[in-house]
């Protein structure tokens, strides 16, 4: 151990007729930690927010869309295989989308309605592991071919209609049946086969599925016509990329893909807004503490001047001295770094585990705070509140190196 280091730990260590400085010292190491343990809780938690959105979201919809301008895809066997072709893509399943009202004795409620292929389905969708009540297979063997088509609801739509699985209800298309008179609605019964709930609230109270060839039948679309194409990708941090090797494989226009970024991009870019501007907020306590750091050093100087004048009149160099008081603030902001990261991930880990601070339903899209400790995130934390403690010991450190031993000892 050197002799700067040696000193600079005596100095943290103050004796009985100095202990003002100890316990300055030891509130600044609790400021710094304080501001460090925020950091990672509050950025683990946006982290766990923006994951679980993400997942959630990429759970009902899919990475990639392909749909055409005039919002149909006659020949969705040779586009499907054109775009499964494609390397990267695992899944491919067609859709039909369309706005509906659906009207029960309970209400009358508006709905996304989804015709999907129950087959291929499960390969794009997390609609199978979201299930509650029935399954995906029941939307075609559920109650034989004679009953009505079936419909799987929301959690949150049958809650507020009350429904259940075999309840009956009503669609009514906008669009229906264009006749002499202009366009007449057309209403299908269809019969509940399943309850999914995948945890967002708008998803649980808007959305049910139908199969492809009860969508065209209340939509009246030809036998073979969809709205697009929903795919899987192995990477989802590669869609946008894939997507374009997608437009290419099914020939451009008139098709165009869209990937998952690109239809969630305003609200991932507010996330991620969100969460430098909680970073920068919150190293504002971090750089308290290392204000605490530049008292404690400043005081320390003035309580040492005889002590360093000493020293630099025994040869002790302006280097040596400047290096004494850096080594004592740092070790102040190591020890605080160290505490707070374990303060941090302590009450990371205590709310991943115990889930205690539950979230009002239909306000959040989950019930409960998620974490999620990213490496890179940790790594800057430390960086910057290392860097903080290091710059607040610059000028106590300059001051005692400038000082006179003759003039110092001259006062005393």
């Amino acid at each position: 151990m050197s002799f700067e280091s040696f000193i600079a730990l005596r100095y943290l260590i103050a004796r009985r007729g100095q202990a003002f400085i100890s316990v300055i010292s030891v509130i600044s190491i609790l400021g710094v930690a304080l501001g460090v343990a925020a950091l990672i809780v509050v950025l683990g938690v946006m982290n766990g927010m923006s994951t679980d959105m993400r997942d959630k979201i990429l759970g009902v919809n899919a990475h990639l869309v392909v749909s055409s301008v005039d919002g149909r895809i006659p020949d969705r066997a040779e586009t499907s295989r054109r775009a499964a072709s494609v390397k990267g893509v695992t899944g491919v399943t067609p859709f039909v989308y369309y706005e509906v009202m659906l009207s029960t004795r309970q209400g009358v409620k508006g709905v996304v309605l989804r015709g999907i292929d129950p087959a291929s389905a499960g390969t794009v969708l997390s609609l199978a592991r979201d299930m509650n009540q029935g399954a995906l297979e029941d939307l075609v063997s559920g109650y034989g071919p004679d009953g009505p088509p079936g419909i799987i609801i929301g959690d949150e739509l049958a809650k507020r209609l009350g429904l259940a699985r075999g309840s009956l209800v009503n669609l009514l298309s906008p669009a229906g049946k264009r006749t002499s008179a202009g366009y007449v609605p057309t209403v299908r019964i269809f019969r509940v086969v399943g309850v999914f709930k995948t945890g967002m609230y708008e998803y649980d109270s808007s959305l049910a599925y139908v199969t492809i060839p009860a969508a065209q039948e209340l939509l009246s679309l030809g036998d073979d016509v969809v709205n697009g194409l929903e795919l899987r990708v192995d990477d989802v941090d590669r869609a946008t990329q894939i997507g374009r090797e997608v437009s290419q494989a099914v020939g451009g226009y008139p098709f165009y893909v869209r990937s998952w970024q690109e239809m969630n991009a305003n609200l991932f870019a507010a996330l991620k807004l969100e969460k430098v501007g909680m970073f920068v907020i919150l190293v504002m306590i971090v750089l308290v503490g290392s204000f605490s750091i530049v008292t404690t050093l400043v005081m320390l100087v003035m309580e040492k001047t005889r002590d360093i004048a000493i020293l630099m009149s025994m040869g002790a160099t302006r280097e040596s001295v400047r290096r004494i008081f850096m080594l004592q603030g740092m070790i102040i902001g190591v020890a605080g770094t160290a505490l707070g990261y374990a303060l941090g991930l302590t009450l990371c880990w205590l709310l991943q585990k115990y889930q205690f601070i539950e979230l009002p339903k239909g306000i959040y899209s989950m019930d409960h705070l998620p974490v999620l400790l990213e490496w890179l995130d940790m790594v800057i934390i430390g960086i910057s509140a290392l860097g903080l403690c290091f710059i607040a010991t610059i000028y106590p450190a300059r001051q005692a190196s400038r000082l006179m031993p003759a003039e110092a000892l001259r006062h005393e």
